[in-house]
């Protein structure tokens, strides 16, 4: 497996250097990479807001009587560094407008004066000492000092600290939540503000406010970016409704790595895969672990606010945008699976589960929903991708090759050489006293029987509803002793106009109580032999040098007058009949545990041996494994009334609900 193990060591690599991390899905934290540094971050942040808590409860106490904690738009806008006294970019501002503009202009000037008559007498040449008296005059005059005078104070007024850009887009957000909060008081002060919030003149100017904010708050962060096309994307993440979106890392770049269906960002269509997030509310996002990042949107309701540089990926066309429904042959738990990219968005299924395919993409990981749970899965779920395309294979020297397959095939190609090579071996250990060329001629035959280039992992399907006239013919498949044989009979006993048989074929003679068309078709050995080839046989076989057969013409006689055929099936009957036009419905009849069995066949009259019931149970256990995908219900036959009852259910239900058939059968 020298190909399979170097495909699985580079997806390996490839899963763990582009996990995904599902930005508002919990997951499971253990399974998840985790950032070699975000523990310390968080730590040296945590610290900082305590001591800042620290300082400004220190500041306000005593000043108001409301609490700011009452409200988690005011804890968050007062724990905004460019709010309050102790904002040090304000005192930066302050100070160096103190520096520059003195409270004195004319001690300032005095100043300039002493320090021009001390550059005069350091003068040697005529016309700077002539300059530099010119100057002294003009410093002198009164105009010039009054003017100056002005000037000063003009520029003091105008180099404020007032701030060029809005500090909050929710002022009327606040305003109301600051209302909620004086309700209860009774302070002057509280009634007074109240009063001033209520009035509409206003109301509207934060509402004007909020609307200019929304617009100009992103100017800030764009300027950061001169050079690079960025765009501005707003989405609405309700608690209800997850935003639906996928991230991953590239160096110090978070990147929206999938935009999955029926969150957000998805019905926005504002995200597209591969878009660099660079802020998220102002927060800047470059240099964050996907953790981070999941941990910060976690906490974020509301209106979100995006800046992203858009991808420069060319998409490719979408492989298929209507649903196609598939049934899966195969088991799949997301937890054990390492290559999953997303393991809190992979979708569990079980052999024989519909699972409705939204999304194909990613031919690799498809989006999907399991039948029955859309109203319960906000999210689509990943599953692996399947490529239709056929290929080619070979088995040389105990290595299995293949060319073009998708890698769950390839997966399930694995698990079924694994199986039957363990079958060979027990095989080998089982028949251990058969001689060397017996051995030889066994092996020759299974590898000769299985055929890897037809790992079947999904299959389409589509809903079919029977029509009152045509019903669809039941086959009922087991192993010997079951109880499928006996369900039949008593179905044909209870009510024969309902139900019917197909009169098989057989090259033997007639008896005297036996009549053409009723009993069997009596054929010539060519012509049975002529139909076999042709393929008109469900199943045939060899009894007493005569041949006996159950023909696809025999199935439709009985469908077209009007009843259901009942047929007790070989599971090498199986593919032939879904592959007629018949549309089968297969219920498998599995026997219970050895010793229920035991008691069954004892109230039946018969003693099988120990070994003969544990075989019956291992061939049970063989046909589900190798054809339970053409099992369309099940029915653990432990008590034969109940079993009974169940099977009538069953056969009833297609008259009133549509099932779930290949695609093919349609067509």
């Amino acid at each position: 497996m020298s190909h399979m193990n170097g495909y699985v060591q580079e997806a390996s690599g490839q899963a763990k250097s582009h996990r995904e991390r599902a930005v508002d899905c919990p997951g499971d934290e253990s399974s998840l990479v985790k950032s070699p540094h975000s523990s310390a971050h968080m730590e040296r942040i945590q610290h900082y807001q305590e001591e800042l808590k620290k300082r400004r409860e220190e500041d306000s106490r005593g000043k108001h009587d409301i609490d700011p904690n009452a409200s988690l738009r005011l804890k968050k806008l007062s724990q905004n560094p460019k709010v309050g006294i102790d904002n040090p970019t304000f005192e930066g501002k302050e100070k160096a407008t103190k520096d520059t503009f003195p409270q004195d202009p004319v001690a300032e000037l005095a100043e300039l004066l002493q320090a021009l008559k001390w550059a005069h007498h350091c003068l040697t040449d005529a016309q700077s000492q002539q300059d530099v008296e010119l100057i002294m005059q003009l410093l002198t005059k009164e105009d010039f000092k009054n003017a100056y005078t002005i000037y000063i104070a003009v520029s003091q007024q105008m180099t404020k600290v007032i701030p060029t850009s809005p500090l909050t887009a929710q002022a009327g957000d606040l305003c109301q939540e600051v209302q909620k909060i004086l309700q209860s008081s009774q302070h002057k002060e509280g009634l007074e503000l109240n009063a001033l919030l209520t009035n509409p003149h206003l109301q509207a100017l934060m509402q004007a406010h909020d609307s200019v904010a929304g617009q100009e708050m992103p100017e800030e962060s764009l300027t950061q970016y001169i050079g690079e096309t960025v765009k501005l994307v707003r989405l609405e993440k309700a608690r209800d409704t997850p935003l639906g979106a996928t991230v991953r890392n590239d160096m110090d770049s978070v990147l929206v790595s999938r935009v999955v269906k029926g969150g957000a960002a998805e019905k926005s269509g504002l995200l597209s895969e591969g878009d660099e997030i660079l802020e998220i509310n102002g927060i800047s996002i470059r240099g964050k672990h996907v953790n981070e990042v999941h941990d910060l949107l976690q906490q974020m309701q509301g209106t979100l606010t995006f800046l992203l540089i858009p991808s420069s990926q060319i998409k490719p066309a979408p492989h298929r945008q209507t649903v196609m429904h598939v049934r899966a042959y195969f088991d799949y738990d997301p937890s054990d699976d390492p290559f999953v990219p997303c393991r809190e968005l992979g979708l569990s299924f079980q052999k024989g589960d519909i699972l409705h395919v939204i999304s194909q993409d990613d031919p690799n990981w498809w989006q999907a929903y399991r039948d029955g749970d859309e109203d319960n899965q906000p999210l689509a779920g990943l599953i692996p991708g399947q490529i239709t395309a056929r290929t080619n294979c070979y088995q040389y020297k105990k290595t299995i090759y293949w060319y073009g397959k998708s890698f769950q095939q390839q997966r399930e190609t694995l698990k079924k050489t694994i199986t039957d090579r363990s079958q060979e071996h027990q095989g080998r250990l089982w028949y251990a006293k058969k001689n060397k060329r017996q051995k030889k001629k066994s092996t020759t035959t299974l590898s000769r029987n299985i055929d890897y280039d037809d790992i079947l992992t999904y299959e389409e399907m589509s809903l079919y509803h029977q029509p009152a006239n045509r019903k669809r013919p039941i086959g009922l498949i087991g192993p010997t002793n079951s109880g499928h044989d006996e369900l039949r009979r008593r179905l044909l006993s209870i009510e024969p106009e309902k139900f019917a048989v197909a009169v098989p074929h057989t090259t033997r003679n007639s008896r005297i109580h036996e009549r053409n068309g009723r009993e069997y078709h009596f054929v010539s050995r060519p012509g049975f032999e002529t139909d076999l080839a042709a393929g008109k046989f469900i199943e045939s076989g060899e009894y007493e040098k005569n041949l006996y057969g159950t023909s696809t013409d025999s199935v439709r006689h009985a469908i077209n007058s009007g009843r259901i055929c009942l047929l007790c099936l070989h599971t090498r009957s199986l593919q032939v009949l879904r592959s007629s036009n018949l549309k089968p419905y297969v219920i498998f009849i599995a026997p219970p545990s050895q010793e229920r069995l035991r008691s069954l066949l004892a109230s039946d009259g018969k003693t099988p041996k120990p070994e003969e019931l544990k075989e019956v149970i291992e061939k049970a256990r063989e046909m589900e494994q190798n054809f339970g995908h053409f099992f369309d219900a099940t029915i653990v036959n432990m008590d034969p009334d109940q079993a009974f009852h169940e099977l009538r259910r069953l056969i009833d239900k297609l008259d009133t609900e549509p099932q779930w058939v290949p695609t093919s059968w349609l067509c």
